[in-house]
């Protein structure tokens, strides 16, 4: 760890302090306890760590709410932090400890306002199961939500596509090779092709990866033993808004035929969120404040914003300082500039949405 020494390290110790706490999914304890005493030193309300592990912190008690959901997990591989040339590299600086520490000292600096209650979240888990998100969706009902995610300082995200992985198994009886009986294995690879090619088929003519059906092989086993032969494949996909999980696994289970589908872990559907809503209009003029041209970015991923949107149906939206090209590399890193800047996007946004 380093300590920061200059004015310019001191005004972003939110962002420092974070990720000088490695947090891999599962290991986030040492960076929740440090989160919340810096939500406290920096005058919230609350701070405290929920039922599932997640950072909370609150300023104001108003009837209105608005909710700023980061993640304090990160992708494995501890990287040393340093600073160089007014770059900050760690593991986390960009996915996400970025856009949650932006959040913190935003919502620190716009303080307490008449009506409103401010909550800050760091999830827990996001980049496995999201289980911090899961937690908390049916225990709040806010009246805005800004998730975070690194986007750049001067671009909004409004959609991020649906996921779902399968497990395809596939079992034969025993054959000689000179039988001319295909093996479980070259079964596998014509399953493989046919989802592929029913990908490929479904995104002709469709401009946009977020309208694409993503498909990925991600692993491939086999074996045998006097009797039978076997091979599983582990897909995944990423689904645009036109097709539901469910829907996916339908068609997966007609394309695979006889093999068995057997989805895996939480599928979850894809979401966009609404372009005219005070919400965006708010952080559109945060943006211009800062100088910059803003835009809007639709996501290939999959965040917590697919999880707590649809439940909590208010206007939404991804804000998040940051190159995501960085995300789980080797060399994740940020701009202290681009951060600071985000840092006041931020402000001006919520201040004009309150006002």
């Amino acid at each position: 760890m380093f300590s920061p020494a200059s004015q310019k390290m001191s005004e972003v110790r939110t962002l420092t302090g974070l990720v000088e706490r490695y947090s891999p999914s599962g290991s986030e304890g040492a960076a929740v306890a440090w989160l919340t005493d810096r939500m406290r030193a920096l005058g919230f309300t609350e701070a405290f760590l929920d039922g599932a592990g997640n950072a909370v912190g609150k300023i104001g008690a108003g009837p209105r709410q608005v909710i700023l959901l980061g993640h304090i997990d990160t992708f494995p591989g501890e990287i040393p932090v340093r600073v160089e040339a007014g770059t900050l590299y760690g593991r986390g600086c960009v996915d996400a400890k970025g856009a949650l520490a932006c959040f913190v000292d935003a919502v620190a600096e716009v303080g307490a306002v008449e009506g409103w209650q401010f909550v800050v979240i760091g999830a827990v888990d996001e980049e496995r199961n999201s289980e911090g998100a899961r937690y908390i969706v049916d225990r709040y009902a806010p009246d805005f939500a800004i998730l975070g995610e690194p986007n750049r300082w001067d671009r909004v995200a409004l959609g991020y596509k649906g996921s779902a992985w399968a497990e395809v198994s596939i079992q034969r009886a025993m054959a000689h090779t000179a039988s001319g009986e295909p093996t479980a294995c070259e079964q596998a690879v014509d399953t493989w092709l046919a989802v592929k090619g029913f990908a490929e088929a479904f995104n002709q003519g469709k401009a946009r990866a977020f309208d694409k059906v993503l498909t990925s092989l991600q692993s491939i086993e086999s074996g045998a033993d006097e009797f039978q032969q076997w091979a599983r494949l582990r897909l995944a996909a990423r689904l645009p808004l036109d097709i539901s999980p469910q829907g996916w696994y339908q068609r997966m289970a007609e394309i695979a035929a006889p093999a068995q589908i057997t989805p895996l872990g939480f599928p979850v559907p894809a979401w966009q969120c609404q372009k005219n809503t005070p919400l965006v209009r708010a952080l559109l003029r945060g943006i211009r404040a800062q100088g910059g041209t803003p835009s809007f970015v639709y996501k290939t991923g999959t965040a917590d914003l697919n999880i707590v949107a649809p439940v909590w149906g208010c206007p939404a939206l991804v804000y998040g300082p940051g190159d995501s090209a960085y995300d789980h590399t080797p060399d994740e890193q940020i701009s202290l500039d681009e951060y600071a800047r985000a840092v006041q996007v931020l402000l001006v946004g919520l201040k004009t949405l309150v006002s």
